[in-house]
């Protein structure tokens, strides 16, 4: 038996949370499940030692509406490259009509699909959960988890001579939206709490080549923390995860590093500035902060500068104590 699951949203931090929906479904019919993912989900990276997914297949559309598979002929190009699989199960995580056409005509048999035509205020959990409810009675929990090799683990602790005597922590001061970073001053006076209560720390920046990311990448690593310091934004995804798992918790701006952290099964403190309080709260790995003053937080709750250093560390030292 072939199946196939199509995930269309975008970006790692999706991915993530629908990991353990495409999972039940490959337990349930006991055989790993192909995956239709764009390729900023970055999911080559992160299931490569999956034993549940097996094709990855690349669903090449853009916001510039010049990828392969967008418009009409892009339709026909995505149905010509699904024929090769000969599946006989499709599980659409979607309302689209476009995804039930061209299962249909790739001649997929058992098109299984989220009702049609109702995306609007769509619970990105509850709707997945709801799906396979459904569709294959199993009931399935919100935790996703990724797996690293005992290889690639190891080789991490050599290369950055990680100590298990010392407190290793992830910050993701990285963010896929400027309402979404977190000022480097929150980080450095959380940085200043840490070492006054730890004198054995160490702290790993993860972020991305944005010019504002790099701008509080550099203001961290040239303050008086920059020998405690190591910076991740020259290493691919591959490199970065086995140094996640290696760390004894996290603090992240909501951004790919949480959702990868989190599901590394590494504590995250998740720094909600703006956005739906749901993307730092999934898992029982995530505590979320939000911003001083606010009861909840939302998509232009704008919140970045209200975001308490002292709640952070009160959050961490709760956490490791």
């Amino acid at each position: 038996m072939k199946i196939l699951a199509i995930q269309n949203r975008k970006g790692i931090g999706d991915m993530v949370i629908f990991l353990p929906f495409i999972e039940a479904i490959s337990k349930k019919f006991d055989t790993p499940v192909s995956i239709l993912v764009k390729e900023n989900s970055k999911a080559e990276n992160i299931l490569s030692n999956n034993k549940n997914i097996s094709d990855i297949i690349i669903l090449d559309r853009d916001n510039s509406k010049n990828g392969r598979h967008d418009g009409i002929s892009g339709s026909i190009r995505l149905i010509s490259d699904l024929k090769k699989y000969n599946f006989d199960k499709v599980f659409i995580f979607n309302s689209s009509l476009r995804f039930k056409l061209i299962s249909k005509l790739v001649g997929i048999k058992n098109i299984y699909q989220y009702p049609l035509f109702e995306k609007k205020q769509q619970h990105v959990i509850q709707a997945a959960q709801i799906f396979l409810k459904n569709k294959l009675d199993i009931n399935v929990e919100s935790n996703p988890k990724i797996n690293i090799s005992d290889q690639d683990f190891n080789n991490s602790v050599k290369k950055f001579n990680i100590k298990k005597d010392e407190t290793n922590i992830l910050l993701g001061i990285g963010g896929s939206g400027p309402t979404k970073r977190i000022p480097s001053n929150i980080f450095l006076q959380f940085m200043r709490l840490v070492t006054e209560n730890k004198t054995n720390c160490r702290f790993f920046l993860a972020t991305g080549k944005d010019q504002e990311e790099q701008k509080i990448l550099d203001e961290i690593v040239k303050s008086k923390f920059s020998r405690l310091c190591t910076a991740l934004d020259d290493l691919n995804l591959n490199e970065i995860l086995p140094v996640i798992k290696n760390c004894n918790i996290s603090v992240c701006n909501d951004s790919s590093f949480s959702h990868l952290s989190a599901a590394l099964n590494i504590p995250t403190i998740v720094l909600m500035a703006d956005t739906p309080l749901l993307y730092g709260s999934y898992s029982p790995q995530m505590f979320p902060i939000i911003p001083d003053g606010e009861e909840n937080v939302t998509h232009d709750t704008l919140g970045k500068n209200k975001i308490n250093p002292t709640k952070i560390f009160e959050k961490f030292k709760k956490i490791l104590n």
